[in-house]
């Protein structure tokens, strides 16, 4: 799993620094705990673009692909709960 995960943490290194200060942190605390269909969501996640991601996580648009609805809350929500204390 180490190999994943050192894939993983490159692919969270975006274009965008607004998207690395949520995707980083979310692989580094939170995906470890997530199912294992959650973790198949987080990965298909980390292939969209980063300005589907931007619009998806920063302004809470809906993701072309609407399966990855619920990672992407998962992911908005955990985001939200570092920063609100």
């Amino acid at each position: 799993m180490s190999a994943e995960l050192s894939r993983l943490r490159w692919a969270c290194r975006r274009g965008m620094l607004e998207l690395d200060t949520i995707l980083a942190p979310f692989l580094e605390h939170d995906y470890m705990g997530l199912s294992e269909s959650l973790q198949d969501d987080f990965r298909r996640v980390l292939e969209c673009s980063d300005l589907e991601l931007f619009y998806c996580l920063l302004r809470s648009e809906a993701p072309s692909d609407l399966s990855l609805q619920s990672i992407l809350g998962v992911i908005r929500e955990k985001h939200q709960a570092r920063h609100s204390g």
